[in-house]
């Protein structure tokens, strides 16, 4: 059996993602920007309006996919998505330092875990 740990970190962006679309884009008047619309007008430059730019740093923010000119992608290292999340992992790996658990939810799963064994007759060394 084998593990890919660039594709965790890309699965967790993804789901990252998809968490932030399906339950959070906030709609209402401002988001909608209809009186945006109403001012800039038809066939004119919505992007270089200011609620444009404002609203744009809401989205989500890849650490991943690079949405930069390909003048910076490559200036970067031209490191592809699958490259960056092994990176990604690595640092993870080496740099990770978990928050013990409190004591009480510790001796909670220490009895589950001596009890699953007593149910599953597993002796102990």
């Amino acid at each position: 059996m084998t593990f890919d740990f660039g594709q965790l970190v890309i699965d967790k962006e993804f789901a990252k993602m998809i968490r932030y679309v399906v339950g959070s884009i906030p709609v209402n008047d401002e988001t909608l920007a209809v009186e945006i619309i109403k001012e800039v007008g038809p066939f004119k430059d919505f992007l270089s309006h200011p609620a444009t730019y404002k609203h744009m740093h809401t989205q989500s923010h890849s650490k991943l996919i690079n949405r930069h000119h390909i003048d910076h992608w490559t200036a970067d290292g031209s490191k592809d998505m699958h490259e960056k999340a092994l990176e990604k992992a690595r640092s993870i790996l080496e740099n990770y330092k978990p928050q013990p658990l409190p004591e009480d939810v510790r001796l909670q799963l220490r009895d589950i875990v001596i009890n699953a064994e007593k149910e599953k007759k597993i002796k102990r060394d």
